[in-house]
């Protein structure tokens, strides 16, 4: 649907009627001064063509419309682009030169224009290497910052005091989306991010009441306090998180020292994972609970027994049934005894350090030992690197490396070969090696031996290592009889959390899980409504269909969104999810989106996506292109999953027409090429997601200068678009 442009019309019409006045005229004063015969003939002339002078009339003003239209495009909408596009440059860091059109004058503007640009980006550019220079030392600070972090084993989340989330590290955004109730969508990205509250997780009178703790206790001068709490998530797991407080830092003027004051800004909040833990406490308390009252019962049966047996006239009949008590009473006592013994086994297994790591990574790291430490060559032999193994590396290593000193010395040999595959549920890794005799069997007990490491022998037999590990080890021989092998059994770990869609993201040297102006923001107690753009929090989806026409059966197979914070893009931050129609894709709409009807099967329906992005989106406004068709999409699912997205919404395609209404057009391609932002992913729902959410950023500044800085005042605005009135 073309915009139709009024100026033409209103044009073309005063032609036509000026022109029809002009012949009117000049028709009366001609008929006025012609002869009663002359008038006849004139009548009997043009009487029977009137029909014909009509046609030309309006043949006439179709030819002043098409000329009418390239002279309003020349000399009027070439120079309002130029001015609109003038504003982008203006208004935003957009770098690209201008594309003249229209008349000479409006040419030569245009390169003026591209002349200034081009002085302005000198400057800036040159600016933006001292402002680099001087704060280099800031922006090195911040990086190890976030490197620390980052790298950190345990989970670590920072809040202001609304309790936003501030910073994260790679560890909180794992266990956090394991608290998730629907982990299976969009790998839980509804719980962690950053602006997001903490509440969603922890009830919020038990973080107020640890908050109010700590700050009773700085008030009355404790140095460094901090408060500790056991809580359960919706998901059921349960967490021990320790709360330190971020206080605020003070710098008198003038001063080069910095103080820190008693003022909470925020918090800091290191959880553990305990239900495991609970779990092993738990069932040791039932052993012990077992042990105690259970054996109590039989001790005093057994005691009895053996009691009566001391009777010198026992009947024999009744000896054989005592005795039988007592054998009973005992084999349950040594059942119980062994179970406890098990349980406790397994308690300190449990809690023996074990951490997962990716088998190739392993794998390599034997192979550089084994080198680095004896006259052996190491090989890969078919590795899976796709598992991951949960382990103590040290001591495996060493184990490993004893093993192969061993082979070395004893057999002569000189290469070993590492093979990881699973095995049922469990890792192994086979060590192998050609024997030069026929059956070195006789010789392989060196399992139980001390691990000698260079002139260093420990306390660990490889069996220890192995038991750590809850494994088990034995030589084998491959089928074809040529290689032998140590085979080694060891637990796998679930593997760790992968970002496919982060290949199309622009990724940066460190993700992007803090920002600290977030120390800044408070909540607000006004509306959404009457907040202003740069404080507002946005979700930007977009939906990828079966069709065009929701109303009418098409149904969501895909959503895509990221989150703008602060006025930043989350890269970081996503979610993505294919959806199961439970209807065919028709094969016309698969080029367009690339999404195949097998990608689809399995994969969880829109009843299960839509609570998860409800959750995703919570507390912030939606932004789309062309919203009226995607929130269309999501409001004939209310009804059937009982989900209502009633969040504020902007239309990127409404707020570019308000802004630039003499561009030619307000597909999301030609406002991405307008403001210079590179289009990858286009038609999947993330990477669309990504590009009107670096779209609307631009958006955003160029709206305060036409003096349109809240929620309300931008939606109001974008309704008096013609686009508006889409309708779907």
């Amino acid at each position: 649907m073309r915009k139709v442009d009024w100026r033409i019309i209103i044009g073309v019409g005063i032609v036509g009627v000026v022109c029809l006045v002009w012949l009117l005229v000049t028709g009366g004063l001609i008929w006025a001064a012609l002869e009663e015969p002359d008038r006849e003939a004139v009548i009997n002339a043009v009487g029977p063509r009137v029909v014909l002078l009509v046609v030309m009339w309006a043949v006439s003003l179709a030819a002043v419309g098409a000329v009418l239209r390239q002279l309003v495009a020349y000399f009027m909408t070439a120079p309002a682009r130029l001015a609109e596009e003038a504003q982008v440059l203006l208004g935003t860091d957009v770098k690209r030169r201008l594309v003249a059109q229209g008349s000479v004058e409006n040419r030569r503007l245009t390169d003026l224009f591209n002349q200034l640009v081009e002085q302005r980006e000198a400057l800036r550019s040159e600016m933006d290497v001292r402002v680099q220079e001087a704060s280099r030392n800031t922006e090195m600070e911040k990086s190890r910052l976030a490197a620390l972090m980052s790298e950190l084993t345990k989970s670590v989340v920072v809040c202001n005091l609304d309790g936003r989330i501030l910073l994260y590290n790679n560890r909180a955004r794992m266990q956090f989306r394991a608290l998730s109730k629907a982990p299976g969508v969009a790998g839980g990205a509804e719980l962690v991010g950053l602006g997001r509250s903490i509440y969603s997780v922890f009830d919020r009178k038990l973080v107020t009441h640890a908050l109010e703790n700590i700050q009773h206790r700085l008030q009355r001068g404790a140095a460094s306090p901090s408060a500790q709490f056991v809580t359960t998530t919706h998901a059921g797991q349960l967490l021990r998180v320790q709360m330190a407080p971020v206080r605020a830092v003070q710098s008198p003027d003038g001063a080069a020292d910095i103080a820190v004051s008693n003022d909470l800004t925020g918090f800091v909040l290191m959880l553990d994972n305990i239900t495991r833990e609970f779990e092993a406490d738990s069932e040791k308390d039932r052993v012990l609970y077992s042990l105690t009252e259970g054996s109590r019962a039989a001790l005093a049966n057994a005691q009895a027994a053996v009691e009566v047996l001391e009777y010198p006239d026992i009947e024999v009949e009744m000896r054989e049934r005592l005795l039988h008590v007592i054998r009973e009473e005992i084999q349950g006592l040594g059942k119980r005894i062994d179970e406890m013994q098990t349980s406790s086994t397994n308690n300190l297994r449990s809690r023996w350090p074990l951490e997962d790591m990716l088998g190739a990574d392993f794998i390599e790291a034997a192979v550089r030992r084994i080198e680095t430490s004896l006259p052996v060559r190491a090989e890969w032999d078919a590795v899976d690197t796709s598992l991951w193994l949960k382990v103590e590396s040290f001591s495996l290593l060493q184990a490993l490396v004893h093993l192969s000193s061993r082979l070395n010395i004893e057999c002569g040999v000189d290469t070993v070969q590492l093979r990881l595959a699973e095995n049922a549920q469990r890792a192994q890794l086979d060590l192998l090696w050609t024997p030069q005799t026929p059956d070195i069997k006789a010789m392989m007990n060196w399992e139980l031996e001390q691990i000698r490491s260079g002139s260093e022998t420990l306390s660990l037999t490889v069996q220890d290592v192995l038991t750590r590990h809850g494994g088990d080890s034995w030589y084998e021989r491959d089928a074809d009889g040529v290689r032998a092998f140590f085979r080694f059994l060891l637990p796998l770990a679930a593997p760790q959390e992968e970002l496919a869609s982060a290949t199309f993201l622009r990724n940066e040297s460190r993700p992007e899980y803090y920002d600290f102006d977030l120390f800044q923001s408070s909540e607000q107690s006004r509306s959404l409504e009457d907040r202003l753009l740069t404080e507002l929090t946005y979700t930007v989806f977009d939906t990828e269909t079966t069709g065009l026409n929701p109303a009418g059966g098409d149904e969501i197979i895909q959503v895509g969104a990221v989150r703008i914070v602060n006025g930043k893009l989350l890269q970081q931050e996503f979610f993505d999810q294919l959806v199961d129609p439970k209807r065919t894709i028709p094969a016309e709409t698969i080029p367009i989106h690339g999404i195949k009807p097998e990608m689809v099967k399995g994969q969880p329906t829109i009843g299960q996506v839509l609570p998860a992005f409800h959750t995703f989106a919570q507390d912030t406004v939606l932004v789309a292109h062309n919203a009226a068709f995607d929130m269309r999409c999501l409001q004939v699912k209310e009804k059937a999953t009982g989900i209502v997205f009633d969040h504020p919404v902007l239309d990127t395609l409404l707020l570019s027409a308000m802004l630039h209404p003499n561009q030619e057009s307000h597909r999301l391609e030609a406002i991405a090429e307008r403001f210079n932002v590179t289009v990858i992913g286009r038609h999947t729902a993330l990477g669309d997601s990504i590009v009107t959410a670096e779209v609307f950023l631009k958006l955003i500044p160029l709206l305060a200068e036409k003096g349109i800085l809240t929620l309300r005042q931008a939606r109001e605005e974008a309704q008096k678009t013609f686009y508006a009135r889409l309708k779907y």
